[in-house]
């Protein structure tokens, strides 16, 4: 979904909002405060907040009715994270959503009673987040984007797509989670004889530099872990892989469907809807203390054969009998 059409299925449930007011009177407004880890403009996060509202109106939430919904961009920046964190809570929502463990903590720094549904979060329980999985104890819930392990499947792919890659860049966020599945790829690359080389993703001049530097090398590949800075950057991405011929692993869908070669991982949309159902669930008086974290159920495996052709490489047949989705 575009922008055109995701702005008419907010802005259209907004323009009914006089008339569905007058009609609804008795209907208590209840209010939905979300702290998006991406930009306003990106394709993604209006794919995903148009699955969250499409969700919520499924079970019976109208955006102008019964609820009200104020949304903040934090663009895989903290500072910004925690400024509208704050505005957030401040604006006394019934409940407040949002994805990654940076935004997360953010707002649990904001409020420890508010309820918190989060999204794309790897290692919750890890990160301090919440108390464990099946009990998350506090004001947070959610769900999962990942285990660690996960990370390792993206080395393995590089190498099955590139058998003669020697050598990764592992473009990760240098925080606690990055730090992670850089560390879960580590301990799959001796086995695949692989030599890494973590490269920070804190803006686009460092990257390109990094990535640049790396390229003088021969027999080099790319692995993008699943971070927002890393998402927010990925055409600049895409475009230094393809510039420097270097084949790369993504973590998700829309890297490849933007030019990207592979990707591996689960549908963030649908962690959407999902997120829907909890917030539906919090908004009936059900406590996040009491609603178990779940973790997705189908990964997804996406090759971009176009890519594959201009990087002259033949993608092995038993790789594109496992792929959900090739791109010609």
């Amino acid at each position: 979904m575009r922008r055109r059409e995701f702005i008419t299925l907010l802005g259209g449930a907004a323009a009914a909002l006089p008339l569905a007011a007058r009609a609804q009177q008795s209907e208590r407004m209840r209010r939905v405060g979300v702290l998006m880890n991406f930009t306003s403009d990106d394709p993604v996060s209006q794919d995903r907040l148009a699955a969250f509202v499409q969700g919520l109106q499924e079970l019976g939430w109208t955006v102008g009715r019964n609820l009200q919904v104020d949304y903040r961009w934090g663009a895989g920046n903290v500072e910004r994270y925690r400024t509208f964190a704050a505005e957030l809570v401040a604006l006394t929502p019934d409940v407040l959503v949002t994805a990654g463990a940076p935004a997360v903590e953010a707002l649990q720094r904001a409020t420890r009673t508010v309820p918190i549904v989060f999204t794309n979060v790897t290692d919750p329980v890890g990160g301090g987040l919440v108390a464990s999985l099946a009990r998350p104890g506090g004001n947070t819930t959610g769900l999962t984007l990942s285990e660690y392990g996960l990370s390792g499947k993206w080395l393995e792919l590089l190498k099955e797509i590139a058998p003669r890659v020697t050598r990764a860049a592992v473009l990760r966020d240098p925080v606690a989670v990055g730090i992670g599945q850089f560390a879960a790829i580590q301990a799959v690359a001796p086995s695949l004889q692989m030599e890494l080389s973590p490269v920070d993703v804190r803006d686009a001049s460092e990257i390109e530099r990094a990535v640049t530097a790396f390229a003088d090398r021969p027999s080099g590949g790319l692995i993008a872990t699943a971070s927002a800075p890393t998402a927010i950057h990925r055409e600049l991405i895409i475009a230094l892989a393809t510039r420097h011929k270097l084949p790369a692993v993504y973590p998700f869908r829309y890297y490849v469907t933007s030019g990207g070669l592979i990707s591996y991982g689960p549908d963030t949309v649908d962690q959407y809807r999902l997120a829907a159902r909890y917030v539906d669930r919090v908004l009936k008086g059900e406590k996040p203390a009491d609603l178990p974290v779940q973790a997705p159920t189908k990964y997804e495996l996406v090759i971009n054969l176009k890519t594959a052709k201009a990087l002259a490489l033949e993608v092995p047949p038993t790789l594109l009998a496992r792929a959900d989705e090739v791109i010609e």
